[in-house]
């Protein structure tokens, strides 16, 4: 497994401020803060420079990314159409402590968030969060579409299966139980949401980022 490369996470509004080493130190200073803002970045003097600057700069926005698509392409492809919601999934570990989540793509406010899940993986939480998501849209009758970096987990949920390797075990059994939960939901439900894959080489990140890649 390709080792995951260094992070550091500057924390704006938190516990307490500033830039850290590690996602688990920045988790601590940003769970159960409300209205915490924080953003990762790949070094220490562009997280210090983040902090300084102020949150304005960054939050909303992806400021050092740069497309490498030619203006050609970028025009073919459009923007993202924000009538919509987007998911994702982190994990920390790969398989590994897992959470995923739904944002609304136009002003990033966070719809549902679960977990963390024990000895878990990113496949398992992008096709929970799509399902998740799914049901969420269909429960508010809303004509909302989904985006997601997966096209993994979207062949899963067209194929209404979980093609995950991971052994099932005491560990991650709440998992697994989400898991059923969501295949008998696709089995039992119809619905008309449109799922899309997000863009990433001409918009970035995908709102719902957990922002530790």
């Amino acid at each position: 497994m390709a080792k995951s490369k260094k992070k550091y996470y500057t924390v704006w509004k938190g516990h307490n401020t500033g830039v850290f080493e590690t996602w688990d130190d920045c988790k601590a200073q940003i769970k159960d803060f409300k209205g915490a803002q924080y953003k990762s970045f790949s070094t220490f003097d562009a997280a210090k420079r983040a902090y300084k600057e102020g949150p304005k700069e960054y939050i909303g926005k992806n400021k050092a990314f740069k497309s490498e698509l030619s203006q050609e392409q970028l025009k073919k492809i459009g923007q993202p159409n924000t009538n919509s919601i987007c998911v994702d999934a982190a994990v920390s570990g790969n398989p590994g402590k897992m959470e995923y989540r739904g944002v609304d793509t136009k002003n990033k406010n966070q719809l549902f968030a679960q977990g963390p899940f024990e000895d878990g993986t990113n496949n398992i939480g992008e096709f929970l969060a799509i399902v998740h998501g799914l049901a969420f849209l269909k429960q508010h009758n809303s004509d909302r579409i989904i985006y997601t970096d997966s096209k993994t987990a979207m062949s899963w949920v067209k194929k209404k299966t979980c093609n995950s390797k991971l052994k099932r075990t005491d560990k991650n059994e709440i998992l697994f139980d989400l898991v059923d939960r969501a295949l008998k939901w696709l089995m039992t439900n119809e619905y008309n949401t449109t799922i899309v894959k997000w863009e990433t080489k001409a918009w970035g990140e995908i709102p719902a980022d957990f922002g530790r890649k």
